[in-house]
């Protein structure tokens, strides 16, 4: 069983909630790939951005193309919050597989989201929930964060999490990195993803 994680990111708090939910996808036993999409913005932004040093740490990671939609059993998605929508980077992705939906290659495959916002109410729930509109259309059987995963219920720190998907707070300055309880959420997320797409697809 075959699961890809496609994300994309910027000051890499994204690229780390990848890892984790690929780290969990493989305790469950599936084939797993890291992906990121291709960034669109130019090293003068991303320098006005102050984010060079962050995009170097997860420069290694290869580029997604199609073929990595096509191919796996399961994909789970990754995206920094736009004002409560997925970055104009994944949605020039995803607006690249019209051909890919005509020929229904991703009918039936699992898909998953997970995603960053700068603030505890900056989008979190209605970026997953609009990712999902995509993969509707594509056909594709969307799974979450169910509630068997308390840690979403946490309330004595501040923590992203729900049940549409992991998530993490960067904080308006970016300057927070994933929590550990974050993070055990990305690892539940891709060992929950791959759990389903291996029952599917046995």
């Amino acid at each position: 069983m075959k699961v890809n994680v496609i994300f994309h990111s910027v000051y890499g708090h994204v690229w780390k909630m990848a890892e984790a939910i690929a780290a969990g996808a493989k305790e469950a036993g599936a084939d797993v790939l890291v992906l990121q999409v291709k960034e669109t913005l130019t090293d003068d932004i991303i320098a006005s951005m102050r984010a060079t040093e962050a995009k170097k740490a997860f420069a290694h990671v290869p580029e997604a193309t199609l073929d990595h939609l096509s191919e796996p059993d399961a994909i789970i998605f990754g995206t920094p919050t736009r004002f409560g929508n997925m970055s104009a980077q994944m949605r020039a992705f995803l607006d690249s597989t019209g051909g890919l939906w005509m020929k229904g290659a991703l009918i039936g495959k699992v898909g998953s989201v997970f995603a960053s916002t700068a603030t505890q109410h900056g989008g979190q729930e209605s970026t997953i929930l609009s990712f999902h509109t995509t993969l509707l259309h594509h056909g594709m059987i969307i799974v979450g964060l169910p509630y068997s995963e308390q840690r979403q219920m946490t309330m004595s720190e501040i923590s992203g999490g729900s049940p549409y998907g992991a998530t993490t707070i960067a904080s308006p300055a970016g300057d927070r990195t994933p929590s550990e309880n974050e993070l055990a959420m990305a690892r539940f997320q891709g060992k929950h993803v791959a759990g389903i797409a291996g029952r599917l697809f046995r």
